[in-house]
């Protein structure tokens, strides 16, 4: 008989790992900036409304920043690790990581200071970027042999295809496309689309193997079915859940959601398998553990606002449970996440790598507590003291944990060992080892605390999930005895009504219009908010039961100091009185330290450089063509080593000068290149002020045209309110239209004069004074005393037109050269004195916005001084001299 050998077909072993690059110092560097983007994040925190949009910059510096610079750089290595294949080009690693972090640094630019074309351009960078971060992922994949962990690099590549449409969201939001009900869908579509995709995807794919690898014990059977069918799941649910909330179909967001969530439950099993198998005993696993529970209560919310709200509302809705989404989850995971990876990239050897995860892992149960017992504090309706309490929990947790990362990075000798020993280890099943009853007992003992804040935890914060879905902000100890609705206008600098009176217990349920030309909000001081309404744009704001009176304003810059305040006030507690500008909580409204007093001799700072106040001729022609920018961010010295942030006219205080004669044209183009509203007003022009002056957005342009039929010095300044504001912070300039009969003479110098408020522009402050008209000093053209450090020239004899404009917005000027009487006058528009004339004159007196022209001849040389002869404004300022040469 013949004999048969039966061979049996095995699939090849998987081939070793290509050899090891050195890498470890690339990744060191790459680590370090993640803790970088860490280590501001409590600053920013910390600065709260000193800086623009604090709360915005808060959420990306550490969603934009932090998380995904290390999801960047982890998901590419997991990928590396698992998959058996040779590391993609550092070259090209390092690339993607710098234009990631460059494209963070303009959208968080563009954002918070303008234009807004940077940040849209920052945000198609980040696109840009994760799409080419996920070609390289899938030609990775392509590179390997079939093996036990392709299942995994599924979500990472959804996950990035989940982050280039957030980023495409997030630039329409940066070019403000769509108002009202379509702004908020965008806003609602663009947070879920990328904390639930771009790191809930890549956070659920990543736990298969660093879950049981933190734990040290085996990876479940069931591992690559659950991940299929989670991916399955998960990513059409989500596309289906933002489709949802783009075309402002709330069931279908629902569904798409609950889809998601059914993903998100199928990953669990297997975590589940290994918990049961290895109960957690570093802080990398409490801290995981922690944040995968904070995920699971994160979604359960965000399914209880999608299904109560419309698709405009949800964006709104989930703003008060942003922590539980930022330090819960996803703060939780990056601390968590870098606990156990940081040790094997800090490299060292054995030894090294004990030490350093043992100063990592220093004081973790006390860490891990803080933060998540502080969180709830951040969530419920408390007084602000606990709610800061909460901020001084979560923050020293986070801020501990950077101290001691910078202090491992900072003796870290990762040459000669291969980095992310960790990712290596997860490649595989994890320690097989059964668990040491002894070990665990003592760790499970250490981890009583922990285990005690997370429950704590949970607990208070599903009690903060239910007020916040009622709506509720106020004490909890108020009982709600009836409801009622108020109308509520933004408009003209105020909010009306000003003071709502409603018996105790009283839910309100404010209707808030914006009636005005430009943007406003509505805060108030226990934490509800409105978006930044659009004009004709109304939302609805509810209230707690009414406790204590509650102020509210609008957060726009100087416009709550402009008298944009309101006060609910419940019948028979408080009486109601109008709010006063300076009064806030949570650190908004506070008064900064007095500003110190000018010293005008000073020197001026090195680099230094006056306004050119030399007067050119008119250009010639009869129609003339200018653009007009508005910038609200430059800083500039604005008296002898005094600089602050200005508002300006392309970037000069006075803007530029615009010369013509009776009967031209000029043809205006205005330009926002701020980060507010702002208008344009040119007292030369005849013309309806509805269209060409206007507030334009950041961003926006219109074309101004009028016709100067008068002769004169004109005045130009921004007309949005409140004026006073915007001309006291540097937005105006002058317009000469020169009369018909005007003589030729040697020199021509403008003085524009304007007041000086030393502070943060908008600032309380620094409003209050201007509302008092009780300047810090005065300026011609821009600086207090000038041109005592840069004096103007003039030759004897030489006859010298000063044309002066006076801007105020509070106070006009009486310009006088000292030594030198004036034989020539004209004032607004006509000639009250002529060189002809046997008579002379000491002073042009000028109103506020008006403006006109002096003569004179210097009779020898020497120095002469410009002042306003309204001496205190002359000691403050208003000064400046004439070096003149000569015989």
């Amino acid at each position: 008989m013949p004999t048969y050998i039966q061979i049996e077909k095995r699939r090849p072993p998987d081939p070793p790992p290509p050899p090891p690059r050195p890498r470890a110092s690339w990744h060191l560097r790459a680590n370090a900036i993640v803790v970088g983007w860490l280590s501001l994040t409590p600053v920013v925190a910390l600065a709260g409304d000193m800086l623009p949009a604090p709360r915005w910059l808060l959420i990306h510096v550490f969603l934009l920043g932090a998380v995904s610079t290390a999801v960047l750089i982890w998901s590419e290595h997991f990928t590396v690790a698992l998959m058996r294949v040779r590391s993609p080009s550092q070259r090209g690693s390092l690339t993607r990581l710098a234009l990631l972090n460059a494209a963070t640094v303009a959208v968080l630019a563009g954002m918070s200071v303008g234009p807004w074309q940077l940040a849209a351009a920052g945000a198609a960078l980040v696109v840009g970027t994760i799409l080419w971060h996920g070609a390289v992922l899938v030609l990775l994949v392509r590179q390997a042999l079939p093996g036990r962990f392709g299942h995994v690099i599924g979500w990472y590549v959804s996950a990035a295809a989940a982050l280039a449409v957030g980023g495409a969201l997030g630039g329409l939001l940066a070019a403000d496309v769509g108002h009202g009900a379509v702004h908020e869908r965008l806003r609602a579509a663009h947070a879920e689309v990328n904390v639930f995709g771009w790191i809930g995807l890549t956070v659920l794919g990543t736990l298969f193997t660093l879950w049981p690898t933190v734990l040290r014990t085996r990876m479940s059977e069931a591992t690559r079915k659950a991940s299929r069918v989670g991916l399955w799941l998960a990513a059409p649910g989500l596309t289906a859940a933002v489709a949802g909330l783009l075309t402002d179909r709330r069931w279908a967001a629902l569904a798409g959601l609950a889809v998601y969530a059914a993903g998100a439950l199928a990953v669990l099993a297997p975590l589940a398998d290994a918990l049961r198998r290895r109960r957690p005993h570093t802080g990398a696993a409490w801290t995981l553990g922690a944040a995968i529970i904070w995920f699971e209560v994160a979604l359960a919310a965000d399914l209880v606002v999608v299904a109560t709200r419309p698709a405009h509302e949800v964006a709104a809705a989930l703003d008060p449970l942003r922590p539980l989404v930022l330090v819960g989850f996803v703060a939780q995971v990056l601390l968590g996440s870098l606990l156990h990876l940081l040790p094997a990239v800090l490299g060292g050897g054995p030894a090294r790598f004990k030490q350093n995860a043992a100063l990592l892992e220093r004081g973790w149960t006390v860490r891990l507590a803080a933060l998540n017992l502080g969180l709830p504090l951040l969530l419920l309706p408390l007084p602000q003291p606990v709610t800061s309490l909460g901020w001084a929990l979560v923050l020293g947790s986070v801020l501990a944990f950077v101290i001691l990362a910078v202090t491992a990075l900072t003796r870290a000798r990762p040459a000669g060992t291969r980095p992310a020993a960790a990712a290596e280890g997860a490649a595989g099943e994890g320690a097989a080892g059964a668990d040491d009853p002894a070990k665990g007992g003592g760790t499970w003992r250490r981890s009583l605390p922990v285990t005690a804040g997370a429950v704590v935890g949970c607990l208070l914060t599903a009690a903060a999930i239910v007020v916040a879905m009622t709506g509720g902000s106020g004490p909890a100890t108020v009982t709600a005895t009836g409801s009622r609705t108020v109308e509520v206008t933004l408009s003209g600098m105020r909010i009306r009504p000003s003071v709502i009176e409603a018996p105790v217990g009283t839910v309100l349920t404010l209707r808030v219009t914006n009636a005005d030309a430009q943007r406003h909000d509505l805060r108030l001081a226990t934490g509800e908010r409105t978006p930044t309404l659009a004009p004709g744009q109304s939302v609805t704001l509810k209230t707690a039961p009414l406790g204590e009176p509650v102020d509210g304003w609008c957060t726009v810059a100087g416009h709550r100091a402009a008298g944009m305040t309101m006060r609910l006030v419940p019948t028979g507690t408080v009486t109601a009185s109008r709010p006063q500008p300076g009064t806030g909580h949570d650190g908004h409204g506070t008064t900064a330290g007095e500003p110190a007093r000018l010293d005008l001799a000073a020197p001026m700072s090195p680099g230094w450089e006056p306004y050119d106040a030399t007067l050119r001729p008119a250009p010639g022609g009869t129609e003339h063509h200018v653009e007009i920018r508005a910038d609200d961010t430059l800083v500039q010295e604005v008296a002898p080593g005094v600089r602050q942030r200005v508002w300006t006219f392309n970037g000069t205080m006075p803007g530029p000068v615009l010369r013509g004669e009776v009967g031209d044209v000029f043809v205006v183009t205005f330009v926002n290149g701020a980060t507010m509203g702002h208008g344009i007003d040119f007292h030369a022009g005849a013309t309806a002020p509805d269209g060409p002056m206007r507030t334009i957005q950041p961003g926006e342009r219109l074309t101004y045209r009028f016709r100067a039929d008068f002769a004169g010095a004109w005045l130009y300044h921004c007309s949005t309110m409140p004026m006073t504001q915007h001309i006291a912070n540097g937005m105006y300039g002058a317009v000469i239209i020169d009369p018909p009969d005007l003589s030729k003479v040697d020199r021509e110098y403008l003085l524009v004069q304007g007041e000086l408020y030393l502070g943060d522009p908008g600032g309380q402050p620094q409003v209050a004074k201007i509302r008092q008209g009780d300047p810090d000093g005065w300026m011609f053209n821009g600086t207090a005393a000038g041109y005592d450090h840069a004096p103007l020239r003039a030759e004897a004899g030489e006859r010298v037109r000063i044309w002066a404009v006076a801007a105020g917005p509070n106070s006009g000027t009486a310009l006088h050269v000292v030594g030198v009487p004036f034989d020539t006058v004209y004032q607004e528009g006509a000639y009250r004195l002529r060189a002809k004339d046997p008579g002379g004159a000491q002073v042009l007196g000028l109103a506020p916005a008006q403006g006109g022209f002096v003569e004179l001849v210097f009779p020898e040389k020497g120095t002469y001084p410009v002042v306003d002869h309204t001496m205190r404004q002359a000691e403050a300022g208003a000064h400046g001299l004439f070096e003149v040469t000569g015989r």
